[in-house]
């Protein structure tokens, strides 16, 4: 119950995405975790965990520390700089430690903002390639078309990588709208499409059917799932520790493009009804500005 109590607390005052409104990943400080707490995860909706642990429990995926942390001094670019193609890199982030304000690297924010990389979070990361393989491919003629269903948890688009000899003529989604064309330097996920030298690229939302007009019927249509978005290198992602003030801890990287998955604390000092956890649930926000006024919202009711 104390699980499923975080996840509402958390949903009272913000959506955990731009994708969906419930939280699905949790944050869990040690390498091992029992069967119980697993159930209990599962039941609450709850999808991922991290970051520390060696190993997933059956059910849930686990998101592993891999890159270092964003602390100046502490932070490893030789690390970041040997990242495979297609991997998921978290990078450690704490904020405060007791009354001491850590720094982040600005250099290294700025060396990462400036690479061939995707901004995401946990669960943007890991339904993106789930979507990315429910797409379903046909063609009649000089139309492809390509329809993803509508997804039973975030509604995160997905990607596939199409290959064909034609040119696209248009490309336009189930209300016959211009789909958006993406640009080679978008770093964040948005639904659309990109002519490469073979063929496109097409980032598809759940629950559209996407069709492409080409220049003549093609010979043959290969098409291929894509695990990162934009047919960047990698992705990265910033996982913020023990966040116990969202809007406050989030401030320093309002001009920054980098995404952070943020691991949500409730604060000690407010009067709680019920026991707080060990482990801190993560609630991934890709805006943190968003929530402003819903913090300002807790804050006020709890000096009133």
């Amino acid at each position: 119950w104390v699980i499923g109590a975080c996840r509402d607390y958390l949903m009272e005052f913000t959506n955990a995405s731009r994708w969906g409104t419930q939280p699905i990943s949790f944050g869990i400080p040690g390498e091992e975790v029992d069967s119980a707490t697993a159930g209990a995860l599962m039941d609450a909706g709850f999808e991922i965990v991290g970051d520390m642990l060696l190993q997933a429990p059956e059910g849930l995926i686990v998101m592993m520390r891999n890159g270092a942390s964003l602390e100046q001094g502490v932070a490893d670019r030789d690390l970041l700089e040997s990242a495979d193609e297609n991997s998921l890199v978290s990078i450690y982030w704490r904020a405060r430690m007791d009354d001491l304000k850590l720094r982040e690297d600005k250099d290294t924010m700025s060396w990462l903002e400036q690479q061939d990389v995707w901004f995401t979070t946990w669960g943007e990361w890991n339904h993106h390639r789930i979507s990315g393989d429910g797409v379903v491919v046909s063609t009649e003629g000089s139309t492809i078309t390509a329809t993803l269903a509508n997804q039973v948890s975030w509604a995160v688009p997905g990607t596939i990588r199409l290959q064909f000899n034609q040119s696209v003529l248009r490309v336009t989604d189930s209300s016959g709208t211009d789909l958006t064309v993406i640009n080679a330097g978008q770093q964040h996920l948005i639904a659309g499409w990109r002519e490469v030298a073979d063929g496109m690229m097409v980032t598809i939302k759940p629950g559209t059917t996407v069709s492409i007009n080409l220049d003549g019927e093609p010979e043959s249509v290969q098409f291929t799932p894509q695990e990162t978005f934009n047919g960047l290198h990698h992705a990265v992602t910033v996982v913020g520790h023990h966040t116990t003030n969202l809007f406050q801890w989030s401030s320093d990287f309002q001009e920054s493009d980098l995404v952070f998955t943020w691991l949500i604390e409730r604060p000690v000092q407010i009067e709680m009804n019920w026991a707080l956890p060990v482990i801190a649930v993560a609630v991934l926000i890709a805006v943190p500005v968003s929530i402003n006024h819903l913090v300002k919202k807790d804050q006020r009711g709890h000096s009133d």
